[in-house]
């Protein structure tokens, strides 16, 4: 048995007692009836929901799959034969504000393209439901903090769908990170892509929230940050390009690549894109270096480290399992959430600087 299997379990890594960054904002209060299973409904019937949020909401043990909005009428047709969800549950965008009248649903969960985020949650929380929104949290720092103070002002609970903070073995290589059981961090090389043959969906389109900044970025982003459980003080520097220009039109980025400074002079860079399958986290520490390949897959997560092997199998939608379950039992229990909406704005916060020292050339300060 590795080192980390000796002093932690599988079940105490999978469900919460691994590493944790976050500050959650606050912890809300209720006055709603106590319930020990929440229903969700999922807003936006895509393939994240279909193939993976459903399947998984059939897993999940504190949460249930209890309606939908959609503008799609098939749509609607197909979910509520195949999920035996009741007419009264399924909305489309010009009823979805009723859904404050409805006691089944306890969670609206955004699975709308990034420029959808901001209208739809600050709509969810003033229906007074809790909110869980899927990343990119937004297009900006600005409209992720409007997002965050209409929840607060609601005073509802906003998580957002960062499935592997929830998984095992993210969750072991944060504790050697953070216990420094190999030294300190002195650097790390991240990078996150596939290739993306679709032409005309959302993630090419700068408007909807495009471009694999916002989408595989973020994973490369959060590699960083978790791997070197600091947050960076600047992007020294940044290259944004295509080389499928009649698809990423008018500077839109397919390949991005930057150099993240982080406090101690310690340098994270980071690599994400459209073009090409890639998926690793490699982080240096005085005492050796800690591998993870994949780091942010569905499944088949692993790595190794001087301290053993770090594997923890599970099988797809086992993340979104523990995520939904967690944020739900976080929100039984009247608790701050693992991932707030305050992580999100954080790695957004990085998007934009990556992308304006991109622009400019020059290293800009976070």
């Amino acid at each position: 048995m590795n080192p980390i299997s000796r002093r932690t379990t599988l079940k105490s890594l999978a469900l919460g007692a691994g590493v944790s960054l976050i500050s959650p904002f606050n912890v809300f209060s209720s006055t709603r009836p106590k319930k020990d299973n929440l229903g969700v409904a999922l807003v936006g019937l895509g393939y994240y929901s279909t193939d993976l949020l459903a399947p998984a909401l059939q897993k999940t043990q504190k949460c249930h799959l209890a309606g939908i909005v959609t503008g799609t009428p098939s749509k609607a047709a197909i979910w509520k034969e195949k999920h035996k969800i009741p007419d009264k549950n399924i909305y489309n965008y010009e009823t979805f504000d009723t859904i404050a009248d409805n006691p089944d649903i306890d969670v609206i969960y955004i699975v709308l393209p990034p420029s959808m985020h901001k209208e739809y949650v600050i709509r969810a929380a003033k229906a007074g439901k809790h909110v869980w929104c899927e990343k990119p949290m937004a297009m900006t720092v600005e409209e992720c903090q409007a997002m965050i103070d209409a929840c607060k002002q609601a005073n509802v609970s906003l998580s957002i769908g960062y499935r592997c903070q929830h998984e095992p073995n993210t969750q072991a290589f944060q504790k050697i990170v953070k216990e420094q059981s190999l030294g300190k961090v002195l650097g790390l090389d991240c990078a996150a892509g596939y290739r993306e043959n679709r032409t005309d969906h959302w993630k090419q389109k700068r408007e909807m929230g495009g471009g694999v900044i916002y989408d595989m970025g973020v994973y490369a982003i959060q590699g960083a940050r978790l791997g070197s459980n600091m947050e960076p003080i600047a992007v020294n520097s940044a290259k944004v390009w295509t080389e499928r220009p009649e698809i990423y039109k008018d500077g839109l980025g397919e390949i991005v690549e930057a150099e993240l400074e982080f406090p101690g002079g310690v340098i994270g860079t980071i690599k994400t894109s459209f073009g090409g399958n890639m998926n690793f986290l490699n982080i240096k520490c005085e005492k050796g270096m800690i591998e993870m390949e994949p780091f942010s897959a569905y499944a088949g997560n692993k790595g190794k480290s001087p301290l053993g092997e770090i594997n923890f199998p599970f099988q797809q939608p086992m993340e979104q399992v523990w995520q939904m379950d967690n944020d739900a039992q976080t929100i039984m229990d009247g608790k701050p959430q693992a991932v707030p909406g305050e992580e999100g704005l954080r790695d957004i916060r990085i998007v934009q600087a990556i992308l304006e020292s991109a622009e400019k050339g020059k290293k800009v300060m976070i």
